[in-house]
């Protein structure tokens, strides 16, 4: 790990500027969720990459603790902050749900593709991150966001190495490539937010009957606060490097790959 949750002064938060906004409050609880439940997924891409020692062990060794720990990062964030919040009570809701869509339905059966996938995943990570750095002024925020977004660039890197390992072998070729991109893009707005913020309003309200419109309004709430401080360009910069693309041809799909990842990050 290149840094530690003990080096984070949470004491020197500053609540007064943060204490009051909500839409805040639900991204970085929602995204302690899901970080705190990586090693169920890491186990799963483990395994898938059972042939590939070197990929495993680093998924295992190094990937899944550095997720854990963004999670716990998190976690003793929004506990300071929001301390009336029990974190256990929503976290414990969200995996007994988030658990069960962890399986190995979701890999691409191609390694190398499988590797592709986790290239836009990892982008949408940093992005979230480098938005949630850009949305407050709290420096000790914007200090673990970038710690945080740096992680998941770096892990990105070792994705895309390891999908040039892979796809040297396998030989797809970009539109294949290109494909499994573009579902994933599509795919990236999934369920798990859902889970995670009705989870979270379970327990603020005390009720398990949280009607459907009122996740979709604060989904809708949080999203707008992250397409406004996306880091546009960066995104679509590492979401066209598995394709390794001539540079006229990235100038010609630029346009509608913005409007592909404002469709699916954004909407």
């Amino acid at each position: 790990m290149t840094w530690s949750v003990d080096e984070i002064d949470y004491a020197a938060i500053d609540v007064a500027r943060v204490r009051d906004n909500r839409t805040l409050f639900y991204l970085l609880t929602s995204a302690s969720f899901m970080e705190s439940g990586s090693d169920t997924y890491a186990g799963n891409l483990a395994r898938h990459y059972a042939d590939t020692p070197e990929a495993a062990a680093w998924l295992k060794q190094q990937w899944e603790g550095e997720e854990l720990q963004h999670g716990l990062s998190l976690r003793r964030y929004v506990e300071h902050v929001w301390p009336e919040f029990d974190w256990a009570a929503g976290y414990e809701r969200f995996f007994g749900e988030y658990r069960l869509t962890c399986n190995d339905d979701n890999l691409e059966t191609s390694r190398a593709l499988e590797m592709a996938a986790r290239c836009v995943v990892e982008t949408g990570t940093a992005s979230y991150y480098r938005a949630l750095e850009a949305a407050s002024d709290e420096p000790v925020l914007r200090e673990l966001a970038r710690r945080i977004s740096s992680d998941e660039v770096r892990h990105y890197k070792h994705f895309f190495r390891y999908f040039n390992d892979l796809n040297d072998r396998e030989r797809h070729g970009r539109l294949k490539v290109l494909g499994v991109i573009a579902r994933r893009l599509l795919e990236i707005k999934n369920d798990d937010a859902d889970i995670s913020l009705r989870n979270i309003l379970r327990v603020e309200r005390g009720r398990d009957d949280i009607p459907d419109a009122d996740v979709a309004a604060l989904n809708s709430q949080c999203s707008d606060m992250v397409r406004h401080n996306l880091p546009i360009e960066m995104t679509i910069k590492m979401l066209l490097r598995p394709l390794h693309l001539h540079a006229r041809i990235e100038r010609l799909v630029h346009r509608p790959l913005v409007a592909m990842v404002s469709l699916a990050i954004l909407r």
